[in-house]
């Protein structure tokens, strides 16, 4: 494993970003750069009967004005479902245009593309285009998409079914069900939640006839993956013919992973006009377009024997998709979600269910954890109700079933290579006094309200795709440079990846200057999502660095004129063992660019690329423990005190680890007591369409966060030893809440309560179990 000296410090970007002089897509304005707008469908569910787009072409400084009709004239294909899946009844695609082809589906469906000199002569032509619908039955909720007199949104979709997936052993959970001593059973929501990353999505296009050549400037996680499904599905030509490039990203959460219609339509037009075209989304216009997460119901059981053994975990789901597949919008509720099922515990049997559902609402995608959350969600519920059924203590109950022994292969298929699974289990509850909790309860009484604590653990299964690639290279002023397929939003890649690549060279933090979002300083990558990039990203940088240090001792060796295996490299000097002859590696990259300084056959420079082929998994894991305080005559909820013992494995900077985790429970907080997202039953608005109707955390809302982090479990999955972190914080703390929550309403006999735990729900919930 290569030595790192895993110190916090502080990000090298933040400078840059809190002096503004970070560079966003909406900072950018190309020379003849036109203006573009989304004209969208209001309706949730329409027939287009007639779209009029003269009177728009007549507002001075309009460009052009097109519907779908002009994109299937120029051959622009549909976006495309990148998902595979083994699936019982397979995935079902329908076509999904760039602009809406005879009918919409949802609202905010996009109907018309304009392009214009100007912003305001945009919108005026969008007020005089003439679009004429007939409007149809919607449905929003997926339940009620399943039945059988609902709307018919696609007719190659029977009954709304998207697909149906199932895994694991049905047979063996069933038999362990009709053995068992105790089985609990509950229906969960993991609600639907709206991603709002700071930066609302935006796009550059342009068009270099010379070379046919289009290029996207866009706010995006994953160029490479996004620049193949353009250019494969979309526009159909050859992948050297388009480049992606990505600036600074303000925040995006998997929503910024996949292929939006507004992508193509910006390329579109700026071939179709010969000039660059920008579209910038405003934020109401980003709560309709862009993918929604979550939204997954599941009716879910646990089969216990008589001393509290878990014996089987079997859960039947129905994940909304939204009007369209998005990129991987069925990845996240199926496969993803199986690979956590039964969390941290040993569970011998486990069998998942879920069907895919259509509904006349925005398409849904991966959202920070991508299933994974739901799943942990499912099982930590279900612990905290078995408990309360069986009689025991819930900490109890997490003891004699949490994994204690590795490697540990889950009833999922999953090897699991090590982990403090029990280890945080137990420091966590002694953090946070746990033995003093009746007292703090009796001073909250006291005053009034309602106490509640929450422990639940989670575990993270983090890859995302698999492999990914690196390249370091000496630059002319003796800087290094260093590019990875991965791709930052706000995690602090241009910090870490100059950590590692500063102590294995032997050079200061100054040295390096960090590149990425480029599909033309890489051959591949696979961008952000599922925690990936020190996993694998990391470790593509310690080969790519490896090989470079390699180079460097051979042409060390040739100057030296010394046997390759006499060097020794120690702090950015290449020694000859025994002696007192060195030359820096720095001397190194200057002697390269010179051929005749090189063994013979050696091309000049001192650079590498190399690949990190791998398909492992990690495994982060932790236990996370709440307290909140509840005014049962309004509902209100705050949330008193959080805890967290997480388990990341070797930390390459503490501090931005420790900053990832926070913002990953943040945004499980707002999931579990304030976000939620309204549609009219009956129209299929938006009625949670704007910051003033959709609740985000506030500092207000968050007590300070107490904590550890352990490095004491290194994975073997990978150079590094890390274990990714950047979701981990929310697939643990909507079910910490909750378990609070419910736990405090316990004692007014309030038994169920799905997220979120606004003021009036606690509140419903309270009058509800009163009247009994």
């Amino acid at each position: 494993m290569p030595v790192f000296r895993g110190l916090s410090q502080s990000r090298l970007e933040d400078e840059r970003f809190l002096t503004g002089k970070g560079t966003y897509v909406s900072n950018g304005f190309p020379e003849r750069c036109l203006q573009a707008h989304v004209v969208r469908s209001l309706f949730a569910h329409a027939r287009i009967v007639r779209i009029d787009t003269a009177p728009a072409l007549r507002v001075p400084g309009i460009v052009g004005v097109f519907t779908e009709g002009d994109l299937a004239a120029d051959g622009i294909g549909p976006l495309p479902c990148i998902t595979v899946l083994d699936a019982i009844e397979p995935i079902i695609v329908p076509p999904r245009p760039a602009l809406a082809k005879d009918v919409v589906r949802h609202v905010g469906d996009p109907v018309a593309f304009i392009v214009a000199e100007s912003m305001g002569a945009a919108l005026e032509a969008a007020e005089a285009i003439e679009i004429e619908y007939d409007s149809l039955p919607c449905v929003v909720e997926p339940t009620a998409a399943l039945s059988d007199d609902a709307p018919q949104i696609w007719p190659q979709a029977k009954g709304n079914s998207a697909f149906l997936y199932r895994k694991g052993d049905a047979s063996a959970v069933e038999k362990a069900f009709a053995a068992a001593a105790h089985v609990v059973s509950a229906d969960l929501v993991n609600s639907r939640v709206v991603v709002a990353p700071i930066e609302t999505r935006a796009a550059i296009g342009a068009y270099d006839a010379g070379s046919d050549v289009l290029h996207l400037i866009l706010t995006g996680q994953a160029v490479h993956g996004i620049r193949k499904q353009l250019a494969d599905s979309v526009f159909r030509i050859p992948v050297d013919r388009m480049r992606l490039t990505v600036p600074d990203v303000g925040g995006g959460f998997g929503m910024k992973n996949f292929v939006y219609p507004e992508w193509a339509l910006v390329l579109y037009a700026a071939r179709k006009l010969g000039r660059p075209v920008r579209w910038i989304s405003e934020r109401t216009e980003d709560f309709v377009s862009s993918t929604h997460g979550r939204d997954y119901t599941a009716t879910a059981r646990l089969a216990l024997d008589s001393s509290g053994r878990f014996l089987a975990l079997g859960v039947q789901a129905i994940a909304n998709m939204g009007a369209y597949l998005s990129s991987n919008g069925p990845l996240s509720p199926t496969s993803a979600a199986a690979s956590a099922m039964g969390g941290v515990y040993d569970i011998p049997s486990i069998f998942l269910e879920v069907r895919g559902a259509f509904t006349n609402t925005p398409p849904l995608d991966a959202y920070r954890g991508a299933g994974k959350p739901e799943a942990n969600y499912i099982i930590e519920r279900l612990v905290d109700l078995a408990a309360k059924a069986v009689g025991v203590d819930s900490v109890d109950l997490r003891r004699r079933n949490i994994i204690s022994s590795f490697p540990h292969v889950t009833a999922m298929g999953m090897k699991i290579d090590g982990g403090r699974f029990a280890a945080n289990l137990e420091d966590a509850v002694r953090a946070a006094d746990r033995a003093g909790f009746e007292g703090r309860r009796k001073q909250s009484a006291d005053r009034g309200l309602l106490r509640g604590m929450g422990v639940s653990c989670f575990l993270e299964t983090a890859r995302g795709a698999p492999n990914e690639v690196a390249r370091v290279a000496f630059l002319s002023d003796n800087t290094v440079s260093i590019a990875v397929g991965t791709q930052s939003n706000g995690q602090g890649h241009e910090t870490a990846y100059p950590q590692i690549a500063a102590d294995m060279l032997g050079l200061p933090l100054s040295s390096f200057r960090f590149l990425q979002g480029d599909t033309g300083l890489l051959p591949s990558g696979g961008g952000h999502g599922g925690a990936r990039s020190m996993h694998l990203g990391g470790t593509a940088l310690v080969i790519a660095l490896e090989a470079l240090i390699e180079k460097g001792r051979r042409i060390a060796a040739h100057l030296l004129q010394t046997p390759v295996d006499r060097l020794q490299f120690v702090e950015g000097v290449f020694k000859v063992r025994g002696s007192e002859r060195s030359i820096g590696l720095v001397e190194i990259a200057v002697a390269a660019r010179d051929p005749t300084n090189l063994p013979e056959g050696m091309l000049p420079g001192l650079e590498a690329l190399e690949n990190n082929i791998s398909d492992l998994y990690t495994f982060p894991n932790g236990c996370h423990v709440a307290e909140v305080e509840i005014e049962p005559e309004t509902g209100n909820v705050r949330l008193d005190r959080y805890l967290l013992v997480d388990d990341f494995g070797a930390l390459v900077n503490p501090m931005l680890t420790l900053g990832q985790v926070h913002g990953g429970v943040a945004q499980g907080i707002g999931q579990a007591l304030l976000e939620n997202v309204v549609f009219d039953a009956d129209s299929g608005q938006l009625l949670s369409g704007s910051m003033m109707d959709y609740a985000l955390p506030r500092a207000s809302d968050l007590p300070s966060f107490g904590g550890h982090l352990s490095d004491k479990a290194p994975t073997k999955s990978n150079r590094l030893g890390v274990k990714g972190s950047g979701q981990a914080g929310c697939m643990a703390s909507p079910q910490t809440v909750m378990n609070a929550v419910l736990d405090a309403l316990l004692p007014l006999g309030v038994k169920k309560l799905d997220m979120p735990a606004t003021p009036f729900a606690v509140w419903q919930a309270i009058q509800s179990a009163r009247a009994l």
